[in-house]
């Protein structure tokens, strides 16, 4: 049998005095695919960079074996340094690699090559990141939450890639269909330890709780031979002394074995504030449509949404589903037709960019609302403490600023801050973004027993799977199409998934000889189309973005500092509100060079 291409061994690693990893281990072989799985925090994340070399252990082993090729793909990719996506991507090829490959792989994720680097949103330089792990196809691929930012066609395009690789795979996701579809074994990071089934995803939850339930015997037995020990020493037989030692040592280790034992990290509970009851319509929209300039986003749509209704929405980036949601919910006025909303809705809205989250605020104000210490949950009032630990946060955590929380946990607050609001609607915008797969499972129950109407925009395929009622697709050329049941109940119907936008290239030029007054009368007759205000915020916003971006880098690279809040809370709350105040800035000017690029290309 060849041996493993790497292998990590008793990796232990220690954060701040708290340990995250004991006795970690992680064994890759060929034609393994490995998905690493454990919950928020667990050390997923960084045991991936200690296998890629990036991370340096406090103590272990780590063997790779020497002439082989691995590449790992990082969460948060760093292109400041090259000056266009191509450079970066090509900068990762090796000698013998595919020159053109890059290049094709950046096409197929919309990308040319020749993007800038620092005007890249975060989904754009995920993909070129992506391009750029797969490129020289090595002999193992460190793929942490690749489907981060990509549409449902990107998702369903990256599996089939894969799948094609002969490269090892160890992957990190909560997106259960695309572990499931790719996963041929399953380790398991809990509480700093690992254990590995040879199976793929599709059996990690069963036998997680086989262990669980295991545990839970093996902790029993342990209390009752402390119990017969501590009787042993009470009533009975005085023996040798030196006998008597040995057993009350023997009963001390027992006794910290059960004191030092870290039970399961416990699951978050989470209850919606029920509104009031809606009327049984809740919205009806009849031929509604919408156009920015000349690109149709909204087609003549119909749809009749009552109460208690789950409805998915699902599409590539650019569809409009966004645009949709607006309109159905009231937000944005259809150009035509009409849209009615229903009687005594009391609508929440769960944002997937958590740019509603001030970072200078406490975890407990954020809980709250900035009122006291105490959440009012329908007819409930409960302390916030208690809210937190439903939502497993520690009590140490209620003066943290959410600013330095991870993404696994601000997605929670706000899913927490969320709940907290009576409503009779929900419209969760990529609600599934950094949630673990427990809390993923809790708010699909909550969703099930949820008694109003939920809007869901989401790329996970499960998750509409278990949650939605009924889905409504891009067709293309602003069509949309609603379809009873989930995402698979969809493909049935369909015969095909999601597919990409289109995108109308520009005709290639005539081959006829044009005269210069031609060629100058259609360009002015096309600059016609935008007023001397447009066309000179199309030629000078990004100039204004990049500005804007490298105060924000500025900014965050101090931000980044761990021991800031620590040494100056104040310099830490200004930098938070700068970092906040421009970002938003920053967001209005993209927004609004991209509506006008729009409507440049479409004349």
């Amino acid at each position: 049998m060849a041996p493993p291409l790497l292998t990590l061994k008793d990796v232990n690693l220690t954060f701040g005095g708290t340990p995250l990893l004991t006795g970690a281990e992680l064994s890759v072989s060929e034609g393994d695919r490995i998905c690493l799985v454990g919950r928020n925090g667990s050390g997923k994340s960084t045991l991936l960079k200690i296998a890629a070399g990036q991370v340096e252990m406090d103590t272990g082993e780590r063997f790779f074996q020497p002439g082989r090729t691995v590449r790992y793909l990082p969460q948060d990719p760093d292109l400041s340094m090259y000056g266009s996506t191509i450079d970066y991507v090509n900068e990762g090829l090796t000698e013998g690699d595919d020159p053109y490959r890059g290049a094709y792989l950046l096409e197929v994720l919309g990308l040319t090559g020749k993007e800038d680097p620092k005007a890249l949103s975060g989904g754009e330089a995920r993909r070129a990141a992506l391009a750029r792990t797969l490129a020289p196809e090595p002999d193992i691929l460190l793929l942490d939450e690749p489907t981060n930012h990509l549409d449902l066609p990107a998702i369903e395009w990256l599996e089939t890639e894969l799948k094609s690789l002969k490269s090892a795979l160890v992957l990190i996701s909560h997106d259960r269909r695309f572990l499931e579809n790719l996963s041929r074994a399953t380790v398991w990071i809990d509480r700093g330890v690992s254990r590995r089934m040879d199976k793929g995803f599709s059996h990690f939850e069963a036998w997680r709780d086989e262990v669980f339930e295991q545990e839970e015997i093996d902790q029993q037995k342990l209390a009752q031979k402390i119990k017969r020990e501590e009787h042993w020493m009470t009533y009975g037989v005085t023996a040798r002394r030196k006998r008597n030692m040995r057993r009350v040592r023997e009963l001390a280790e027992l006794r910290k074995q059960k004191r030092e034992h870290r039970g399961p990290q416990g699951t978050a509970k989470l209850n919606a504030s029920d509104g009031d009851v809606s009327g049984k319509l809740v919205i009806e929209a009849k031929e509604i449509s919408k156009t920015f300039g000349d690109r149709v986003i909204v087609k003549d749509f119909s749809s009749r949404i009552q109460r208690g209704d789950r409805v998915g929405f699902v599409g590539p980036n650019g569809a409009g589903k966004t645009t949709l949601l607006k309109m159905l919910t009231g937000e944005l006025a259809p150009d035509t037709g009409t849209n009615r909303l229903g009687t005594n809705l009391e609508m929440v809205t769960l944002d997937q960019k958590r740019e509603k989250l001030d970072l200078t605020d406490t975890l407990s104000s954020v809980l709250t609302g900035g009122r006291g210490d105490t959440v009012v949950l329908g007819d409930e009032t409960k302390h916030v403490m208690s809210y937190m630990k439903d939502f497993l946060f520690s009590p140490e955590q209620a003066r943290t600023p959410v600013g330095v929380l991870s993404g696994g946990e601000r997605a929670r607050a706000m899913l927490a801050r969320a709940l907290a609001n009576k409503s009779n609607m929900m419209v969760l915008d990529e609600p599934t973004n950094d949630l673990d797969l427990e809390t993923l499972d809790l708010l699909q129950e909550l969703l099930a027993d949820y008694k109003g109407t939920a809007l869901i925009v989401s790329h996970d395929r499960d998750f509409l799977d278990r949650v939605a009622t009924s889905v409504i697709v891009s067709e293309g050329d602003g069509l949309w199409r609603e379809y009873a049941g989930g995402y698979t109940d969809m493909l049935a119907q369909r015969g095909e998934g999601v597919t990409v936008r289109k995108v109308e290239k520009a005709a290639p030029p005539k081959r006829e000889k044009q005269s210069p007054s031609n060629g100058s009368a259609e360009t002015s007759k096309a600059k016609s189309k935008l007023t001397f205000t447009q066309q000179h915020l199309l030629k000078t916003l990004p100039d204004t973005i990049e500005q804007l971006e490298a105060k924000l880098e500025k900014l965050q690279s101090e931000m980044n500092d761990p021991q800031l809040y620590a040494k100056n809370p104040d310099r830490f709350s200004k930098l938070s509100q700068q970092i906040t105040d421009l970002t938003a800035e920053k967001d209005a000017a993209e927004e609004q060079w991209l509506e006008l690029e729009m409507l440049a290309e479409e004349s």
